[in-house]
């Protein structure tokens, strides 16, 4: 297995080329496009990891910062120290993007970072939408503050963009309707821009994650919500797996042990996803909307529970970018 072809042009795709090239693979990107993320908000453990993955440690280091979040949920207010960098998608992409689209004839490997997958489907856990609007920043405070608040029927996320300029999440209903309910956020916004397209923003896993001769990657194999904070840093861990595994497979390893950790090792880590959002579900309100979100986090929860009670102990550990038997490893 000396040649791979990578489907999707975000972060999982991005960094699996990187590491891939990087080792000698021949490798063959078709980009994908999608609607662009109008803001993210980069985690300082997002941000290490792909300084790290990229070779990049300077990367963003004079990107505009967020320096705390206000945050309302089943509560008074209370302000938390957070430092996290802001960037579009278009600065991602511009610094860390598909340079060449070449294609691979006859790949031994294909990694799925965008849809179609070869078989199986989607398993979503939980029934919400979130859109996004631009909105005017009437406090000039939040230009390095993010907010976030629960209300009756959902919840809004603040995060600054340019200047007096930023974008509001919404989850669980139209941006004006949760904003009436707003008391945090409302006084502080003027939308100035329509609603985005309606998306996904409940957690969602695809099965089967791998087949003989592919994986599934990024976003295109789990998804996490966007309360967690913490979707870039897995598409950037699932991208060095995912690589590790196509290296370890090349290198003579047994293949369906090496396909199935990998797999084990996603549910894991959707499980672990269902579990910390089940919390903040079971405290951002007491409505039915509230209610039927977290039941349906912990049936996912334990349904991922049955499916890694079926598989075997992880066989593998990560050495740096390398897989090495856990025996090795001890």
């Amino acid at each position: 297995m000396r040649s791979v072809a990578i489907r999707g042009s975000g972060m999982a795709a991005n960094g699996c080329a990187y590491l891939l090239k990087e080792a000698g693979f021949r490798v063959g990107q078709e980009a994908v496009h999608r609607p662009p993320v109008p803001s993210m908000m980069l985690s300082e453990a997002a941000l290490a990891l792909m300084r790290d993955l990229f070779g990049r440690p300077d990367l963003f280091a004079d990107a505009p910062r967020v320096r705390r979040r206000l945050v309302a949920w089943g509560g008074a207010p209370v302000t938390v120290l957070h430092d996290a960098v802001l960037a579009s998608e278009a600065m991602v992409q511009g610094a860390l993007g598909v340079r060449d689209e070449a294609t691979v004839a006859a790949p031994d490997c294909t990694i799925y970072a965008a849809p179609p997958m070869p078989m199986g489907e989607l398993h979503v856990f939980g029934e919400r939408q979130a859109v996004a609007v631009r909105v005017r920043l009437r406090n000039p405070a939040c230009r390095e503050e993010g907010r976030v608040e629960a209300v009756g029927s959902g919840w809004l996320f603040l995060v600054p963009a340019d200047g007096d300029e930023g974008w509001l999440l919404g989850v669980g209903g139209e941006v004006d309707a949760l904003l009436a309910q707003s008391r945090l956020i409302a006084p502080v916004v003027d939308p100035i821009g329509g609603s985005s397209r309606p998306f996904l923003a409940a957690p969602r896993l695809h099965m089967p994650l791998v087949g003989g001769d592919w994986l599934a990657c990024g976003t295109a194999a789990i998804g996490f919500d966007p309360i967690c904070g913490d979707g870039t840093a897995q598409s950037v861990r699932e991208a060095i797996l995912a690589s590790a595994v196509v290296r370890a497979i090349a290198d003579g390893g047994d293949q369906a042990a090496l396909l199935g950790h990998y797999q084990a090792m996603l549910i894991a880590a959707m499980r672990r996803h269902l579990l910390l959002c089940a919390q903040f579900y079971a405290n951002g309100g007491q409505g039915d909307w509230w209610r039927a979100q977290h039941d349906a986090l912990m049936q996912g929860h334990l349904w991922c529970t049955g499916l890694l009670a079926k598989l075997p102990e992880p066989q593998f550990a990560l050495h740096g970018l390398t897989l090495v038997p856990r025996r090795v490893a001890a």
